[in-house]
Parts: structure tokens; C-alpha cells; sequence
């Protein structure tokens, strides 16, 4: 029973790390498209929020699934790095 709830538990860890980056690509794309102070703050905001989850995340036995969902995240903090300098500037 004990490998079913740390299953669960690893499978729950992973599911809150892609949600988590789902948010921060939302929230990327809405500063790209909309690019305000705000925008960009909540944008940094998730994906701090993401960053945590997936480090949360980076113990589980799926190596697989965490390093998808980190290669996805990277390349948009890119983008988001990308947009910020240019709005502000």
C-alpha cells in the first residue's frame, strides 16, 4: 500500500509542475501579447510559482515527464526574457 500512496503522491507532484507551467505559459503569452507592468509581474510571479513546482517535482521516479515539462518551461522564460527586456527598456 505504502508504493501506491508514494505513486500517487509522485504522479500529484508532476500533475501540479505541468499545471504550474500551463499558468506561467498563459500568463508569458498574455505580457507578449498585452505587454504591461502588471502583465510582466504576474508573469514573473508563475513562473516563480512554476520554478518551485518543478523542483518540487524533480525526486519522482518519472525523470521522463520532469524533464519534458522543464525543456517546455525553459523555452518560455526565454521568450519571457526576450519580451520583458524589450517592453522596458
Amino acid at each position: 500500500m505504502k508504493n501506491n500512496i508514494t505513486s500517487l503522491q509522485t504522479q500529484n507532484q508532476i500533475f501540479q509542475a505541468q499545471q504550474a507551467v500551463e499558468h506561467a505559459q498563459n500568463a508569458i503569452h498574455q505580457a507578449q501579447s498585452h505587454p504591461s507592468k502588471q502583465a510582466i509581474e504576474q508573469a514573473r510571479n508563475s513562473i516563480e510559482t512554476a520554478e518551485h513546482a518543478i523542483s518540487n517535482a524533480a525526486d519522482s521516479d518519472n525523470q521522463a515527464a520532469i524533464e519534458l515539462v522543464r525543456e517546455q518551461f525553459e523555452q518560455d522564460k526565454q521568450a519571457f526574457t526576450e519580451v520583458s527586456k524589450q517592453t522596458f527598456e
